[in-house]
């Protein structure tokens, strides 16, 4: 939902102040005095409560609206950047009241966010877990609280009595169709060793780290002449990507096949390959997910030889789950949106642009 300044930021931070006494953590506050205030000024104050005044925002809605508190892992790459996006334009575009945070990469900020949601007494919370455990007391004062829950793009481990359903990518798929393209590319060589992969591999307790690594293997270990002989976290951040492409090369193994979960890791990885005189696509065989733009503008320049899509456009099914929910409705215990593969060998010509 588009957000504007919040005009009079600095007396509604005096107001706070004067009610409490001091300044507080902008992540802490009392239930009861939030229970208390009437959904209208809370409106107003509820994003100083959970953001701070420094980054508080104004979210408008119709009258009576549907409110939907969204938890987010934060803005690390494009493609976070644009999934946050979606779920905003998708809540405008349906009339619901969003209130966004934005963890920054820390699960307990979520948990304080889905908390604060639950003493503001929203309709129904929506998040996307930063790892796959360490949510059962936060949904069970969820529940208690009569608040459906709905998991967004990455699973959880939890009783699944906890939370209504979940919607977003199929990860082992994405690992699947990574060894797939890597048969077929490596179908009839007459190499005569192994084909040696370095997976770059997401955020460590993530379910989509485990799922892309977990389909990936699910067929690639079935198959002769294929070795993992490299495996870290990048934790799918450019930088690290870099450095872990760097600190490899400084080794100087033979890498055939880098499998990246993600594409922010890729860009990196591919920069340390330029630094090291490697051409990437070509020396080394690319396989990314996501379809960021940068990603397909690669492969199109024969930089990055598959590129597997994870799409981050979940906002209306979440804004639709969401209306359901509302009225006591239920939800599909797994809805997984389209996603697209773009290998070599495609014309991409008619492509449209990414948007990420």
């Amino acid at each position: 939902m588009a957000a504007k300044s919040l005009n009079g930021v600095p007396e509604a931070c005096g107001m706070l102040r004067n009610l409490y006494g001091k300044p507080r953590d902008s992540m802490h506050f009392e239930a009861s005095f939030l229970r208390a205030m009437p959904r209208k000024l809370l409106a107003l104050v509820f994003p100083l409560l959970l953001f701070g005044c420094q980054k508080a925002e104004k979210i408008s809605a119709p009258k009576d609206a549907l409110i939907l508190g969204f938890s987010q892992i934060g803005a690390e790459s494009a493609w976070r950047i644009r999934n946050t996006q979606s779920v905003q334009e998708a809540a405008e575009q349906a009339g619901i009241q969003l209130i966004f945070a934005n963890a920054e990469q820390k699960q307990e900020n979520q948990i304080k966010a889905i908390r604060s949601f639950i003493a503001y007494q929203v309709d129904v919370i929506a998040f996307v877990p930063i790892v796959v455990s360490g949510w059962d007391n936060v949904l069970q004062e969820a529940r208690k609280a009569g608040i459906p829950v709905l998991v967004t793009d990455r699973k959880i481990d939890a009783d699944e009595s906890l939370y209504a359903g979940f919607i977003g990518t199929d990860s082992e798929k994405e690992g699947r169709e990574a060894a797939f393209f890597l048969l077929d590319k490596f179908a009839g060589s007459k190499a005569g060793y192994p084909i040696r992969i370095a997976e770059f591999s997401g955020t460590v307790g993530s379910s989509v780290a485990d799922g892309r690594a977990k389909g990936f293997r699910d067929i690639i270990e079935k198959e002769p002449g294929f070795e993992i002989f490299y495996s870290e976290s990048g934790d799918f951040m450019r930088s690290k990507g870099y450095e872990l492409m760097r600190r490899l090369l400084e080794d100087r193994p033979r890498i055939d096949v880098l499998f990246s979960h993600n594409d922010s890791m890729t860009l990196g990885a591919m920069d340390a390959m330029r630094e090291a005189g490697l051409r990437p696509g070509k020396d080394i065989v690319i396989i990314t997910i996501d379809a960021q733009q940068k990603a397909i503008d690669a492969l199109k320049a024969g930089e990055v030889n598959c590129v597997i899509e994870c799409n981050p456009n979940q906002g209306p099914l979440i804004m639709d789950i969401a209306k359901q929910l509302a009225v006591g409705g239920q939800a599909p215990r797994f809805i997984h949106v389209d996603e697209a593969i773009f290998r070599e060998e495609d014309d991409l010509s008619a492509l449209p642009p990414r948007g990420y």
